[in-house]
């Protein structure tokens, strides 16, 4: 209530000035509107101080009518309700700003687009697009607008028009977006793998890749095609790029490459692999998967020299687990026992640790989002290999 008191001051002051030295230099018909606004907005904020906002709203409303000069104070006024949740009054008080006929162009602009914010707020994203678009004929350069029309594009998932939106924003401003667009054409690949058309799969990962060389799911995508092609080499290849795009992402493919080398028969070329890779990046799903294989080709007591060397270089709460599997192994039953029920506890542990974390914001979950819910960054929620 404070605040919009303070916000009203400068009527206050206004209507002070109307009865000063405006009004010897006035004539008879404006020292009664002048007498008019001095009543409303007194009334106003009268009904203020007793908690009828809904008629104090009303009131200041007729003032805007009365003049223009306390427009500014109206957007103020709106933005105010906005920010405080009461979208339909926001909504109300920027409507009739807009509505009058000899309103100033910067002022009808500001206007529209806290309009445009107030519809966003209130979900209305047909009305909101339909504002912004005129923002943007008005005024080229307006790049608060695209952004607005990217977020409703994303949420509609209209990738088409986010992908459209953001190629015109990057010739206006310095916002590099080349990664979100290469995700605008992820999601339409994989919306046209549901619909069965691969031509256009390949088609948009193709531009994917050319928007952003980098882009990770682009890769991961095409290594899934080809694998349910039987094109294993060529998955592999595929899955192998991922490494080189975002190291922290290996971890996600590693078991796909394994899989394919396993139906080329081609394990011990797999081990070696993971091996050469392993001294690239520490990262511990690579020593757990090298450790399994270590077990498999020499013994139980080759893999836990192996595991406690590499815990010594780096500590990792899972690669103690799996540690104390393979000593519940070498040992006796109820040694078993017990180190098996450590594991479990271990185990119940880390289900509920966070696996994936945004560097932009530090979201984490244990589901991987490309777009991060908080922030809205595409590409910053990445694997948390470090636990």
């Amino acid at each position: 209530m404070l605040e919009i008191v303070l916000l009203l001051l400068p009527i206050a002051a206004l209507s002070g000035w109307y009865f000063g030295v405006g009004q010897k230099k006035e004539t008879q018909v404006n020292k009664n509107i002048q007498s008019e606004l001095h009543e409303d907005y007194y009334l106003g904020l009268n009904y203020l101080i007793n908690e009828e906002p809904d008629k104090a709203v009303d009131v200041f409303i007729r003032m805007l009518e009365v003049n223009s000069d306390t427009v500014e104070t109206h957007l103020a006024l709106g933005n105010l309700f906005r920010k405080r949740g009461e979208v339909d009054r926001a909504i109300r008080v920027h409507q009739n700003i807009i509505a009058r006929p000899k309103l100033a162009r910067s002022q009808r602009i500001q206007a529209l687009s806290e309009l445009a914010q107030d519809y966003l707020c209130a979900g209305f994203l047909d009305r909101a697009e339909r504002i912004l678009l005129e923002l943007i004929e008005i005024s080229e350069e307006n790049t608060t607008s695209y952004n607005y029309l990217l977020n409703i594009y994303e949420q509609q998932k209209k990738w088409d028009r986010a992908i459209e939106i953001s190629k015109k924003l990057q010739t206006i401003s310095d916002f590099w977006l080349w990664t979100p667009i290469a995700y605008y054409y992820c999601e339409l690949a994989e919306q046209q793998l549901e619909n069965g058309d691969r031509d256009e799969v390949y088609r948009y990962l193709r531009k994917a890749l050319s928007s952003d060389k980098n882009c990770v799911r682009a890769s991961m995508i095409l290594g899934k095609l080809e694998a349910d092609k039987g094109e294993y080499r060529s998955a592999i290849r595929m899955y192998k790029k991922v490494k080189d795009q975002d190291s922290l992402f290996f971890s996600e493919v590693i078991s796909q490459i394994e899989y394919c080398y396993s139906q080329l028969n081609a394990e011990k070329e797999f081990k070696q692999y993971i091996t050469d890779s392993l001294t690239e990046m520490p990262h511990i799903p690579l020593m757990l998967k090298l450790t399994a294989y270590i077990k498999k080709y020499d013994d139980t007591t080759s893999a836990i020299n192996f595991m406690e060397n590499r815990l010594n270089r780096k500590f990792s709460i899972r690669g103690l687990a799996s540690l104390l599997e393979l000593y519940a192994e070498k040992t006796g039953a109820e040694s078993d026992s017990k180190l098996l029920q450590i594991k479990k506890l271990i185990v119940e542990f880390l289900q509920n640790k966070p696996i994936y974390r945004c560097v932009n914001c530090g979201f984490s979950g244990r589901q991987l989002y490309w777009q991060c819910p908080s922030c809205k960054k595409w590409g910053n929620v990445k694997p948390a290999n470090d636990l």
